[in-house]
């Protein structure tokens, strides 16, 4: 017809082929129900596109939605516009409140389907899961080992990379996880946090009380993979297998002589001092450098 808009098929509420319009009600109007999941369609297709068109003036940093880009341009302006009616701090963005707010409120609104156990955060119950599916997706590109976490993931990288970004601030020793720093610390302070239950000892780390619980249990969880024998202490075990390999990493240095342990090289260090309570040797081994060490036997 003359006059007629190429679109005025959509003013019809109906689409080319005749059938009603999905976004149109039936008198033609948009229907805002439909029209808003319409939306959400369109953006959510965006993720598999890989299309993010709005970009932060700023920095360059894109984004899928627009939404997002105003909840970014905070972080550049130190705008926090939603805040705790329970503790007063202050949020980017009110998802990040919400989330927030179940600290106070104690509500645990994810629930893990094989044991029932609730969570507070979808990202804990999908760590929590992975102890069911035995899943780690995370793995060290250095050594194969994967991990649950990614926070763990990082934290093993330490091992390879050599990081020990904690350290004491009262002598300066670096370490390679917080729980290290923390167990030394008590060296500083002389706490001891952790007792035995059986014999009431104290103890400055929880490793030392779980290996010191073993005197009262008769745990021995090391094994020698030669002859089968068990060991208390992962030292110990090391200790007995130098007597399969015949590897003897203490050197007597004034006369050459080698030892598997310390305190066979302790006694026969004797023949030589005659009294003199300072004990020389050096360590040795094929992973490592010869060492020389002297040190004072009270």
């Amino acid at each position: 017809l003359a006059g007629e808009r190429p679109d005025s098929h959509f003013d019809s509420g109906k689409s080319l082929s005749g059938e009603p319009d999905p976004g149109k009600s039936p008198s033609g109007e948009p229907d805002p129900e439909t029209f808003t999941k319409l939306q959400n369609l369109r953006v959510h297709e965006r993720t598999h596109r890989g299309e993010k068109p709005f970009h932060c003036s700023q920095c360059g940093k894109r984004f899928t939605r627009l939404e997002n880009l105003k909840q970014h341009d905070r972080i550049h302006r130190g705008e926090k516009p939603y805040h705790c009616s329970h503790c007063g701090k202050r949020f980017r963005s009110l998802g990040t409140l919400t989330t927030h707010e179940r600290i106070h409120t104690g509500e645990m609104p994810y629930h893990c389907s094989h044991c029932g156990e609730s969570f507070r955060w979808s990202g804990s119950l999908k760590t929590h899961e992975r102890t069911h599916t035995q899943e780690k997706p995370y793995q060290c590109s250095l050594c194969g080992k994967r991990f649950t976490e990614l926070g763990s993931l990082k934290i093993h990288n330490r091992i390879h990379t050599g990081e020990k970004p904690y350290y004491c601030s009262q002598c300066g020793i670096n370490f390679t996880w917080l729980a290290s720093l923390k167990t030394h610390e008590r060296i500083h302070t002389g706490e001891r946090s952790y007792h035995c239950s059986h014999c009431g000892k104290s103890f400055s780390g929880l490793v030392n009380l779980k290996q010191h619980e073993r005197v009262h249990t008769g745990e021995k969880p090391y094994q020698c993979t030669l002859c089968g024998k068990h060991f208390t202490h992962l030292g110990n075990l090391k200790e007995h297998e130098r007597t399969h390999t015949e590897i003897k990493p203490y050197q007597c240095s004034l006369c050459g002589k080698s030892f598997t342990k310390l305190v066979g090289l302790n006694k026969h260090d004797r023949t030589h001092t005659r009294g003199d309570k300072t004990y020389h040797y050096n360590l040795i081994g094929s992973s490592c450098r010869s060492q020389q060490h002297s040190f004072f036997r009270r």
